[in-house]
């Protein structure tokens, strides 16, 4: 029953990254407003219905990683080392992201398309602020399983303070600044960040 339970869904995840796959395709070449849901259920060879099974919304097609990004952070202080607190284990995923030129850690070139369509899209722009929410929500909770004093402000934090980093080296690389170079200055940012969140984290 597990195995079919685990066929089941690799299936499903399969399916999912097929469909986001075809729909980031599409629009990279041709604009969000540009492709419907409809051909790209088409192309994908499923329903429109089964599209909208897994992604309840058009932009959602596009911004696919919002559910991973709230996992990701949620489960670096659920799944934390023992005797590491909270700040840490968030600390060590915003490093591993930034080093495995991860697409939520932002500093790859390849990733510029992705922005520049996302600045261009107004309702991308609406989602992707809501998904940050999303995220800040999903640790908020975990924080709050971990007994941290005020889980929602260190959550809004630490948010806003990976927010501000990955915003200010994605206008860094669009506007033509090395890679490495860039890279280099986020991983010191980040350090700065994470130390300033530990000395004004509610205790």
């Amino acid at each position: 029953m597990n195995e079919e339970l685990s066929l089941r869904e690799r299936k499903k995840r399969e399916t999912r990254q097929r469909i986001s796959g075809i729909a980031t395709g599409l629009i990279a070449a041709r604009g969000f407003d540009a492709v419907t849901v409809a051909e790209v259920a088409r192309e994908a060879g499923v329903s429109t219905m089964t599209v909208f099974n897994y992604f309840p919304r058009k932009e959602d097609l596009f911004l696919d990683r919002i559910p991973e990004a709230a996992e990701l952070f949620a489960a670096a202080v659920r799944e934390r080392a023992p005797g590491e607190t909270p700040l840490a284990a968030l600390r060590r995923l915003a490093l591993r992201l930034l080093d495995e030129r991860h697409p939520l850690g932002g500093m790859a070139e390849r990733f510029t398309h992705f922005w520049r369509i996302v600045i261009d899209s107004p309702a991308l722009r609406a989602r992707a602020r809501e998904g940050v929410e999303e995220v800040e929500e999903a640790l908020a909770s975990a924080l709050a399983e971990a007994g941290a004093a005020d889980p929602h402000l260190l959550a809004a934090l630490t948010v806003a303070a990976y927010r501000t980093l990955y915003v200010t080296s994605a206008r860094r690389l669009l506007a033509g600044d090395p890679v490495g170079e860039v890279a280099g200055d986020h991983r010191v940012r980040l350090e700065a960040a994470f130390a300033a969140l530990g000395r004004v984290a509610p205790r």
